[in-house]
């Protein structure tokens, strides 16, 4: 068993990691349907939640089904971030996770995600503010350093940790990599195997498989594993992965029918969170990621993109289904 605070997980747990645009309440819905055992929003701004915005307050939306469940903020102010985590504990999620590894530009520019991870010092201040205002256990994830001159997850780890976080995500790349090249996992089996270090260690940077996670886990020796791209448009991942570690089997890989019926829920899903409109928009980035590598789907595509209410979708999945059913590729 795999302790954050008082929230019991699994030997090895699979985690989903906080994207944006994506770990929305419906994605989140199919990720833990298909085995994911804990699960983070989108990342939320801490001043966007202080001054009302709609779209930060949005993404505090979490249910029961969901648990356990948390919320991750970044900010670069000490004061906004431990506002923005008393503003979520109304919410009640299962914890607070602080993002000190988002790369992109317009977040790094303000000082906060990986923009932090040049300033140790600051990264503490922040990380202490958010732990000394709320009851919820606090977690952070965060990437390897800046850039491969500057490294310096060992001291952040050990410094975060004395700060009273819970856990630990580690991206195993630099800011500078951004989403290229490979994820280097040593790094995170050095942290994890530093006598210092007593809180969970997970993982993130490059599953995509079951033969990969497994390869990773007795390779690396972390308390877990996140996962993010592998996930966008696979929720069956979480699965598969544990039956690969039960059974050392490769289940087959979803059916035209499992896919559609995932695109089914998700849809229909995200128009009951969102509204008919807003809903399908949303789900106009996920429809390919559904059918990556699936010969034909180019077909209905555009279908899928034009659908501008829940029925036409609804109809549009039954005329994929019924082509696909008559078809040997």
């Amino acid at each position: 068993m795999v302790k954050i605070g008082n929230i019991e997980l699994p030997d090895f747990p699979l985690l989903l990691a906080p994207m944006e645009d994506v770990s929305d309440p419906p994605f989140r819905r199919l990720c833990k349907m298909h085995g994911a055992d804990l699960m983070y929003s989108e990342f939320i701004s801490s001043e966007g939640l202080i001054r009302d915005a709609i779209k930060s307050r949005k993404k505090l939306d979490i249910f029961d089904y969901e648990r356990p469940v948390g919320i991750q903020i970044f900010g670069g102010d000490g004061e906004a971030m431990a506002m923005s985590a008393r503003i979520v504990e109304t919410v009640e999620p299962d914890l607070v996770d602080i993002n000190f590894g988002c790369p992109v530009k317009k977040v790094v520019c303000k000082g906060a995600g990986a923009g932090v991870l040049k300033d140790i010092g600051l990264m503490v201040r922040l990380t202490k503010a958010v732990v000394n205002s709320t009851h919820l256990p606090v977690t952070v994830k965060t990437r390897l350093g800046w850039d491969t001159e500057s490294i310096n997850i060992d001291e952040v780890a050990e410094r975060l940790q004395e700060t009273g976080i819970k856990a630990l995500t580690i991206h195993a790349r630099t800011r500078a990599q951004m989403y290229k090249g490979e994820a280097d996992w040593h790094h995170i089996s050095r942290i994890k195997n530093n006598p210092n270090i007593e809180i969970p260690i997970f993982g993130n940077g490059d599953i995509d498989s079951p033969k990969k996670a497994l390869e990773y886990r007795n390779k690396f020796d972390c308390d877990g594993i996140m996962i993010g791209r592998g996930a966008i448009g696979y929720p069956w991942i979480f699965n598969e992965i544990k039956h690969y570690f039960e059974t050392g089997e490769i289940l087959p890989e979803p059916t035209i029918t499992q896919r559609l019926e995932a695109v089914k829920n998700h849809a229909e899903w995200s128009v009951e969170w969102k509204g008919e409109r807003p809903g399908l928009m949303e789900m106009r980035q996920h429809y390919s990621n559904y059918f990556r590598g699936i010969p034909h789907f180019k077909e209905f595509k555009t279908q899928f993109l034009q659908a501008v209410t829940l029925q036409e979708v609804e109809v549009l999945i039954e005329e994929t289904k019924a082509f696909y059913e008559t078809k040997v590729f």
